[in-house]
């Protein structure tokens, strides 16, 4: 690293030019999230099945999982603020598109368009961010301000939903990036230098192919194992996901250029921030869509109600993200890490014990996350200083893929079992008297259990409704202990990355 490059220090313009990148962060990750609550309500209007309710919450996550990569060696050849503004222009009418979807195809179609927008938004912020922020400590602080805001989109997500779905229909949610988006595409000329590496090579479309198919194909065969149970086509649909990652990573082996440069795995710091990035978003995201559907769902919260009962997570989070910032020059960011990641463990604990106070979901939410922020914060800075200049795009666009596709397996992973849970429980307590077609029904998802149970008379309604209640708790209190041994993974992992550094 060069002496200027560690001297040089930002003034007023790029702080406020960071302002503006935080924009696509927020949004990016509350398009995540922003659809828990609006669940309930939408399942009312246009009345998805258990698969296709799972696709329209992660088919966004997939897409900009597949996507990052080849969208950040884009913005590496013709200009990160380009691709941001080209992304940020498409987001937009994706968003318009999702809005106002008569029925459950158009609106998956247009949350995928929205996910490979948003693959355009993350890397190029990141990448333009360094950039702007060449003095190592200024670069940190900025990274750590531009994550709070890209976590904070998550945990505001469904508050900002809750607030949205008190006056509007379940379609406003989208309307958000509207006035967001237009104030970066307005701003972003006369504030944001563009940024380009010119050694950096052509995109490889079967690559981008392969980084997309890998992830839907093995997802699309764990949804069906977790709706249908083993058997020769999820299994078959399973190992050619996984076909399709081992031609892909051959694929980058032997590339002079390739799509997602595997030697930058060779670095630890890189390595173990990647790895962690997955993990660490399983848990969050899996976790979230559990916590917001328990709220409104099981305690008969209104939108706004259990909106507010998460606000706690983003406020503490924040809290969380400057501690440890400034905490980086005396405490090395790996002991930061992996100890966050063991104060984690109090969140899923404390969710084991669910019931009937939104105190308790609430404060678990808060631990979880409190616990995970140091790992999402200072990760990424980790992952962005490992990697040269001139791959700043492909190298931001891999670790927002570690945290967007862990956040899609969290949703289609976790949410599966945790939906495979709900129907196993509910079909071992199913009310006497309940009929056969119903009971089918009602084991799908609680939404639609609480929907068949309006057409039933009271002595069958009440029970079905309580039952299918609990069997969503129980599906909660085991997502909780699945969770617990992926925390410790996530700190024994870290504490190598110590060892090594």
């Amino acid at each position: 690293m060069s002496t200027a490059e560690t001297t040089a220090r930002a003034g007023a313009r790029e702080w406020i030019a960071l302002a503006v990148l935080g924009v696509p962060a927020v949004l990016v990750m509350m398009n995540m999230s922003v659809l828990y609550l609006a669940l309930p309500s939408l399942s009312a209007d246009l009345g998805p099945d258990g698969a296709e309710l799972l696709w329209i919450t992660d088919i966004y996550g997939f897409m900009v999982a597949g996507s990052l990569v080849a969208m950040g060696t884009l913005g590496d050849r013709l200009g990160h603020r380009l691709v941001l503004q080209a992304g940020a222009f498409a987001f937009t009418l994706a968003s318009v598109a999702a809005a106002f979807a008569p029925d459950t195809g158009p609106l998956i179609a247009a949350r995928a368009v929205q996910g490979l927008a948003a693959a355009a938004l993350a890397p190029a912020s990141l990448a333009l961010i360094r950039t702007l922020f060449t003095d190592v400590r200024q670069r940190t602080l900025a990274i750590t301000i531009w994550m709070m805001a890209f976590m904070g989109g998550g945990a505001l997500g469904p508050l900002t939903g809750g607030v949205l779905l008190e006056y509007f229909w379940w379609g406003a949610v989208f309307l958000l990036a509207i006035p967001a988006m237009a104030l970066l595409l307005v701003a972003g000329p006369f504030l944001i230098p563009e940024s380009r590496a010119s050694a950096a090579g052509r995109p490889d479309p079967a690559s981008v192919i392969l980084s997309l198919l890998t992830p839907l194909t093995i997802v699309y065969g764990i949804k069906d194992l977790a709706v249908h149970g083993f058997g020769p086509a999820p299994a078959g649909v399973l190992v050619a996901g996984l076909g399709l990652g081992a031609l892909f990573v051959r694929r980058q082996r032997r590339l002079a250029d390739p799509l997602l440069d595997l030697r930058l795995f060779a670095v630890p710091a890189f390595a173990v921030s990647v790895t962690g990035m997955v993990l660490a978003g399983i848990v969050l995201f899996g976790t979230s869509l559990l916590t917001s559907q328990y709220l409104q769902l099981v305690l008969d919260l209104s939108p706004l109600e259990a909106g507010l009962w998460q606000l706690p997570t983003a406020v503490a989070g924040t809290i969380v993200a400057l501690v440890v910032s400034s905490l980086t020059g005396r405490i090395r960011p790996p002991v930061l890490m992996a100890g966050g990641a063991v104060f984690a463990l109090l969140g899923p604990l404390l969710l084991t014990q669910a019931g009937t106070s939104p105190l308790v979901v609430a404060a678990g939410s808060v631990l979880l996350f409190a616990g995970l922020t140091p790992f999402m914060a200072l990760g990424t800075n980790l992952v962005v200083g490992a990697a040269p200049p001139g791959r700043a795009g492909a190298a931001s666009a891999i670790s927002e893929t570690g945290a967007e596709l862990g956040g899609a397996l969290g949703i289609a992973v976790l949410g599966s079992i945790a939906t495979g849970v709900y129907g196993g429980y509910l079909a071992g307590h199913t009310p006497v008297g309940v009929p056969a077609e119903v009971a089918e029904t009602a084991r799908q998802t609680l939404p639609a259990a609480l929907r068949a149970a309006e057409g039933l008379p009271d002595g069958l309604a009440v029970p079905l409704a309580e039952t299918a209640r609990d069997a969503f708790a129980h599906s909660l209190h085991v997502h909780a202990l699945i969770t617990i041994p992926l925390l410790v993974a996530l700190a024994v992992l870290t504490l190598t990355l110590r060892r090594s550094s």
